[in-house]
């Protein structure tokens, strides 16, 4: 009995390590989404940028200021070699709930230049655990609306938002700012906003070259 206990023991953890192997390096289907890229930020270390590119990125998406609307401090670096590389390029602002709007707006503008060959700058709604605050819905729109506005009125395009799944059911933000939306969820389309959305965030497990540790893997729809 304590044999075979082993032997199944031994195959499911065999069954656990190629799961986790697919899982690193699965993409959806280009076929389908033709077009796929990721999501960039300091955390990520010194990135290969032409790495990247052989790797079948088409664009990146790079962080300019973090939920505490403190610069990246690789922005500059990454967004340069980016453009270097040949992808094009957006900048994204990770949106804070404790943070005044004009105070993220400031440091964007401070952040990112003007450049008209950029993607639409990206704000992304997800909660932070050092962010405790939960501010009404209507404040949150309203809030959320002043930054959009200062955010395009310097880019000169206008945003993506990109809004997580607790995040939006929280605050209902796909019926609330009509905007662009760009959802998460790993391995399967996303439905959570009741509406369409033009880019997903496919898989935040993906292993790629020139990268250390997992990445965001984005694709846009058709």
């Amino acid at each position: 009995m304590f044999v075979r206990f082993g032997a199944g023991l031994a195959a499911v953890a065999v069954l656990a390590a190629a799961l986790w192997l697919y899982a690193r390096a699965w993409t959806p289907d280009r076929a389908e989404y033709p077009t796929q890229g990721v999501t960039i930020d300091s955390g990520d270390g010194q990135v290969e940028w032409d790495t990247i590119a052989a790797q079948g990125a088409d664009f990146a998406y790079i962080r300019a200021t973090d939920s505490q609307a403190a610069r990246d401090p690789a922005f500059a670096d990454n967004w340069r070699r980016a453009r270097l590389a040949g992808l094009r390029y957006g900048a994204l602002v990770e949106f804070s709930l404790c943070r005044p709007p004009a105070d993220q707006g400031t440091a964007f503008m401070t952040t990112v230049a003007r450049d008209n060959a950029a993607l639409p700058p990206a704000i992304r709604l997800a909660f932070d655990p050092r962010c405790t605050a939960r501010p009404g819905r209507d404040r949150l729109l309203s809030d959320l609306n002043t930054l959009v506005n200062l955010i395009e009125g310097h880019a000169g395009k206008p945003v993506l938002i990109n809004v997580t799944e607790d995040f939006n059911e929280t605050y209902r933000i796909g019926s609330g700012i009509n905007r662009t939306l760009w959802l998460d969820r790993n391995f399967f389309p996303p439905d959570y906003t009741g509406g369409p959305w033009v880019m997903w965030t496919a898989s935040d497990m993906r292993h790629i070259d020139g990268v250390d540790g997992p990445v965001r893997w984005n694709v846009v729809t058709p």
